[in-house]
């Protein structure tokens, strides 16, 4: 995961300056975008993993949180008293809410290092259920091929066969049809390798999987004993 961004939105920005400060004591410290409360309405477009919504007008506050709660990343809401707080509470269950009492921007980057750490882990897990699909794909792609390889040959066998027999009779072909004919029989045994290549690369797959398996159960025998 690339380093996560936090977008800080407050009128104050001695409000920003201190959590910025703050931040910077920590062993890993995200990237930092700022915004004033009179251009909430951008907010929402902006990139980012963690908002902080700080000193902002108490009126403009709700609609603020109500538009980055849209987008589904996480919103961290500081209220001034208990009130105001509850009030968010209330209107955004989904927001996490601070009041600003002694201490709080100690319990604001520990909350928001806890949450960025979450938002990597849920990255880290969809990608690895993207890529599990996409293996999930291929792994069936491959058994159909396997599965078809048998099917293919016999076929090939039959366009090998004929263009062979009609090679062996010179005089019953004109020069273009025997080289038409001799294109074919080419690519025949091209597609011939091609599939041979299949039934190598699975003897091998099975030969190391085989050999994973051993290496596991010889390491649980010695742990055991």
């Amino acid at each position: 995961m690339d380093q996560p961004t936090v977008l800080i939105l407050a009128n104050d920005p001695e409000f920003s300056r201190s959590i910025m400060a703050r931040w910077q004591t920590e062993r890993a410290v995200p990237a930092f975008t700022l915004m004033s409360g009179d251009v909430w309405s951008d907010a929402s477009s902006a990139p980012y993993d963690l908002a902080i919504v700080g000193t902002v007008s108490g009126d403009e506050l709700p609609a603020i949180v109500r538009e980055l709660d849209k987008t589904g990343r996480p919103v961290m809401v500081m209220c001034s008293d208990s009130a105001s707080a509850q009030a968010v509470r209330e209107s955004q269950p989904r927001a996490l809410v601070l009041t600003q009492y002694e201490g709080w921007l100690d319990a604001v980057v520990l909350v928001g290092c806890e949450v960025l750490r979450r938002v990597e882990a849920v990255s880290r897990a969809r990608a690895a259920e993207h890529n599990a699909a996409s293996l999930q794909m291929n792994a069936t792609l491959g058994r159909y091929m396997l599965e078809m390889r048998h099917s293919l040959n016999n076929a090939l066998t039959s366009v090998l066969g004929n263009s062979e027999l009609l090679l062996l009779e010179p005089g019953a072909l004109s020069a273009p049809v025997r080289e038409q004919i001799d294109v074919i029989r080419s690519m025949a045994l091209r597609m011939h390798e091609v599939l041979q290549r299949f039934s190598s690369l699975e003897t091998e797959l099975r030969f190391s999987q085989k050999a994973q398996e051993e290496g596991v159960k010889t390491i649980r025998v010695a742990a055991a004993s």
